[in-house]
């Protein structure tokens, strides 16, 4: 009998090329016991509830709570979607108004338009002055790192956040990892309210292993609740175990980041060397992006060299490849990695991103938006239309038009210009 799935997966085994993705786990025999799959119980007497959790399950979550210095950590077999779900629910309850990055994961924009949130949006360097400018906000919600390993000032967000009397919320999916980092850059740390930690994008969990950290005690209480609201009662036991075991790891190992750290450095210095550019600024220690159109190559090209030399990147786009080092990459990862950057053509700069447009008009609610009867059109009949979908084009990895807002002239030449060619508008 046919199995496409399964096959696809041991054929991919099987390429045997260095995992720089996700999950952080990379399938290291060494990551985690291999008798998850036993495991694989539901809730009994002894096995505890993920949503009523007072037995080990509770136990679990209090341990990791300690090691993230938190007021309250819940466990999410569910993702870092079920975290980012929940902390809207805990942050505005009765809908309102929260400013928001405009870099943020689709997963967001559903749960908003769910609850009835109306998004303020702002660049990520405008977060400061858009909290000062709407003292109605509910909440503040961005997301830090991003894909490329970039950070925003939390402390600053924070610090003005706190002037509001609002809570911070940080989808730090790709971070879980930074509270273990030197120095450590963890949001929670460095004073967000409530962060969403996808741990299995870079920790040894398993798909689908999140945790919801809460600094500010106004939240611990409905934690449970609010997950529930939109969790499954049908959670992975194995999944969840693999966050024990993660959180039992970090407790002895944290050590090995910076060891990770400087072999991550190390490679940043070869593809410089090579003509590649890295982000500047407050980064990911751990993360390597490379910008490949500094050297004349798109993203996606450099990926398919680097497949071809036995290394599968996370992500790669019309001017990048990103690739996620965790403790579990071997040194012959790094090695097939380094051989790799050797065979990348060095030719004339490619042309940077044009400008982004400014922000539209909005003519619906988010929520409206989302659940509107809408249609595709070609793209030069949208002008003026309402957008009933987001536009991101990467790079830059920002949507230049959100659910609700219209699409102007500007942003219409922007998308053409990245290749768009139909966009889902309002009927």
């Amino acid at each position: 009998m046919p199995t496409p799935l399964y096959t696809a997966l041991v054929t991919h085994r099987d390429l045997n090329r260095a995992p720089f993705h996700t999950p952080g786990h990379k399938n290291n025999p060494l990551a985690l016991p291999q008798d998850l799959l036993a495991l694989d119980f539901t809730e009994l007497p002894d096995t505890d509830s993920l949503f009523e959790a007072d037995g080990p399950i509770l136990e679990a979550e209090r341990l990791a709570a300690k090691l993230f210095h938190a007021e309250r950590t819940c466990i999410s077999a569910g993702g870092c979607t079920l975290c980012i779900q929940a902390m809207f629910r805990l942050a505005a309850p009765n809908g309102g108004k929260i400013v928001c990055s405009r870099v943020l994961h689709r997963s967001a924009v559903n749960a908003m338009a769910l609850l009835g949130i109306e998004p303020v949006w702002a660049l990520p360097q405008d977060i400061v002055s858009a909290v000062e400018n709407n003292p109605d906000a509910e909440a503040v919600y961005v997301t830090s790192p991003n894909y490329y390993g970039e950070l925003l000032d939390i402390p600053a967000i924070a610090s003005a956040c706190k002037k509001a009397d609002i809570p911070l919320l940080v989808d730090n999916a790709h971070g879980t990892h930074l509270m273990f980092t030197d120095p450590v850059l963890h949001p929670l740390a460095l004073g967000a309210s409530m962060t969403a930690c996808s741990a299995h994008k870079t920790l040894n969990v398993l798909t689908g292993g999140a945790w919801l950290n809460i600094a500010d005690s106004r939240f611990a209480d409905g934690a449970k609740d609010a997950m529930a609201l939109f969790g499954s009662t049908s959670p992975s036991y194995p999944v969840m175990a693999s966050l024990d075991l993660a959180r039992a790891w970090l407790e002895t190992h944290k050590n090995e980041y910076a060891a990770l750290q400087a072999r991550v450095e190390a490679i940043k210095t070869i593809a410089q060397e090579h003509g590649l550019s890295v982000p500047q600024g407050q980064t990911d220690p751990t993360r390597i992006t490379l910008n490949t159109a500094s050297i004349g190559l798109s993203g996606t090209a450099a990926a398919e060299i680097f497949r071809g030399a036995g290394v599968e990147p996370e992500y790669a786009d019309g001017a990048h490849v990103v690739l996620i080092a965790t403790p579990f990459n071997t040194e012959s990862d790094f090695t097939r990695l380094e051989d790799a950057l050797d065979l990348l053509p060095v030719r004339s700069p490619l042309p940077g991103s044009p400008e982004l447009p400014s922000l539209p008009p909005v003519r619906a609610s988010l929520r409206e938006a989302v659940f509107a009867a809408a249609e595709t059109v070609p793209l030069e009949s949208a002008l003026g239309r309402t957008a009933a979908q987001a536009a991101c084009p990467c790079p830059p990895g920002v949507p230049v038009v959100m659910p609700g807002e219209e699409i102007t002239k500007d942003i219409l030449r922007f998308l053409k210009g990245y290749g768009f060619f139909s966009i889902k508008v309002l009927k």
